[in-house]
């Protein structure tokens, strides 16, 4: 028996839980809270058995359906006539075919389901299956199999049906079992308070059967009805809207494959990005130690490579200057025609920077000084005296000339 734990939710009010490990020798039932029923199932699935009296099994005669959804579908209406209650109120669940064609129903109030997942969830626990407890009583092919318990009874004929029914009939229930062709004999299951109060009855069909045989119980019987669970064909009452969601498992197990390898496909495209962006870092720091070799050539003595990019640019500007007419080839030409217009001037020291033309003369004159400024003025270029002085053969003085804008 697989490793699980056997659940049975109380019969009335009063009563706990009662619970059994399966797949453990000589397990013992417990009882208790729902609380403590999960700390004891940990990570192994938990299987709850429900009172059988609330939860009503027949058959039903329905079409061939590919799918126990389409068996759901039809089912209610296959048994309206058959059910005192509204069917919308009711929870339908399905079990296998047998070889009549006859579907086994299990059939609930939506209310009862309701009430149970609720306080199981409550409790912390998530049901792995839900079961009527009644099926589960074991199945003898030759021998009727009754269970006196409380104040009902239930018995499993050797054809597998289940019949329950309250304990005052007793007598009715094994005249039923009785009657089936293939019983021969009766097993009954019952506690000492049961057997005390129905004894007798049961001592009165002793010779309807050819051999019945009561066995007590020492206590609960879970254990009992754990003994039924690996041969069991007990209906599982979580279908339709009540079925666990396994739809993301299955989807996830049809679709594992494409995930696996989508999975690899975005890991080798990280991988690339990765590769690429270290080949990136490295070309930027080749292409960084170019640029500062640059600056270092063009710039010598400059070790910052801010203050050698901003010289850089100064000196772009200047060039830029040149070659828009505003340079120092220009500068001189000017210059040259000036100085025909006002004879006996010499040039002393000419500097050229950032596009302006700074000039040192002497003439005969500070007029003849600036008759050179207003010639450069009437060529476009502005030129304003800088200082001078007089001496003793004329005067020295500074002219500043620059493209006039």
């Amino acid at each position: 028996m697989a490793d699980s734990l056997l659940l049975r939710l109380p019969h009335g009010a009063q009563s706990q839980a009662t619970w059994l490990a399966t797949g453990h020798a000589g397990a013992s039932p417990e009882s208790g809270p729902l609380s403590l029923a999960a700390a004891r199932a940990g990570a192994r699935p938990v299987i709850v058995l429900v009172p059988g009296a609330d939860v009503l099994l027949t058959h039903a005669q329905l079409p061939p359906a590919r799918s126990s959804v389409k068996l759901q579908q039809l089912v209610p209406y296959a048994l309206e006539e058959q059910l005192a209650e509204d069917i919308d109120t009711l929870h339908f669940a399905v079990g296998r075919r047998d070889g009549a064609g006859r579907t086994p129903v299990a059939v609930v109030a939506r209310r009862r389901m309701d009430e149970w997942l609720a306080a199981l969830r409550a409790g912390g626990i998530e049901p792995a299956a839900l079961y009527a407890d009644s099926q589960l009583l074991p199945r003898n092919p030759a021998q009727a199999v009754a269970l006196l318990e409380e104040d009902s009874v239930t018995v499993r004929t050797p054809g597998g049906e289940v019949l329950m029914l309250a304990a005052e009939a007793l007598g009715e229930a094994l005249e039923l079992a009785r009657d089936e062709e293939a019983t021969r004999g009766l097993i009954l299951y019952t506690g000492a308070a049961e057997w005390q109060r129905h004894g007798a009855q049961v001592e009165a069909l002793r010779e309807r059967f050819e051999a019945l045989q009561v066995q007590r119980l020492p206590g609960d019987a879970l254990g009992l009805l754990a003994q039924g669970l690996p041969s069991s064909e007990a209906i599982n009452l979580l279908q339709g809207p009540y079925a666990p969601n396994r739809s993301l498992v299955a989807g996830w197990r049809a679709w594992r494959w494409a995930g696996v390898l989508l999975a690899a496909l975005i890991g080798v495209h990280l991988i690339g990005q990765g590769i690429e962006l270290v080949v990136l870092h490295r070309r930027e720091r080749a292409l960084e130690a170019a640029i500062a070799q640059v600056y270092h050539s063009a710039m010598p003595g400059t070790s910052d490579p801010a203050e050698a990019h901003r010289r850089m640019a100064e000196r772009l500007a200047e060039v830029r200057a040149a070659r828009s007419g505003g340079g120092f080839l220009n500068a001189l030409a000017a210059l040259a025609q000036a100085r025909a217009a006002g004879p006996g001037m010499q040039l002393r020291a000419l500097t050229f920077q950032s596009g302006a033309v700074t000039l040192s003369l002497t003439a005969p004159s500070v007029e003849a000084l600036n008759q050179l400024a207003q010639s450069l003025g009437r060529q476009g270029w502005q030129a304003r005296l800088t200082g001078g002085s007089a001496t003793r053969g004329g005067f020295e003085g500074g002219i500043r000339m620059q493209r006039g804008h």
